[in-house]
């Protein structure tokens, strides 16, 4: 324990919830993916998937994590940070937020009458995806302050959106 708190510059024991939470959600993601892949080589409900879920998942798990590792070396002098434990709620606000925001934007797309069954899918799609660039923006901001980043997030918004050529949003 001590040793991740070490690597982590974990003070207190709060924020042990980080590095719990980024691998608890590292091993749904690599069981999730494992299913899926083994599904489609039409593996369901076989003694096979039985076998290869967990086998696959812990491989993908372990390729994650070292993935996640390198990540965390290259944006540690980008992305300024007080504690190295905030990367780990960093990256899993972006996971929340993505996520979240791909689900949110198929029911607000139904509502507004571009359903899938309804209109043509180029339209359907389009909609979708410029409806997912707002509430992710939303979803970003929500999701950093309730993780405690809202600093980081609001001053990456700023950024981002500049960029795009929105700054005029923030004068």
């Amino acid at each position: 324990m001590q040793k991740i708190k070490k690597r982590w510059e974990i003070s207190k024991n709060w924020q042990l919830i980080h590095p719990f939470l980024g691998s608890v959600m590292v091993i749904a993601t690599s069981y999730m993916f494992a299913r899926r892949l083994l599904h489609l080589f039409q593996f369901n409900n076989t003694v096979w998937e039985w076998v290869l879920v967990p086998v696959i998942g812990i491989a993908l798990y372990f390729f994650l994590i070292r993935f996640f590792m390198w990540c965390f070396k290259k944006l540690e002098n980008k992305w300024k940070v007080t504690h190295k434990w905030e990367m780990i709620a960093i990256f899993i606000v972006f996971a929340i937020t993505g996520s979240l925001s791909g689900k949110l934007a198929a029911p607000l797309t139904e509502w507004i009458g571009l359903g899938r069954n309804t209109v043509n899918g180029f339209v359907y799609w389009t909609a979708r995806i410029l409806l997912i660039f707002p509430i992710y923006q939303v979803i970003l901001i929500v999701v950093g302050w309730l993780f405690g980043q809202y600093k980081f997030f609001w001053a990456f918004e700023q950024k981002m959106l500049k960029r795009m050529g929105l700054g005029f949003l923030f004068r």
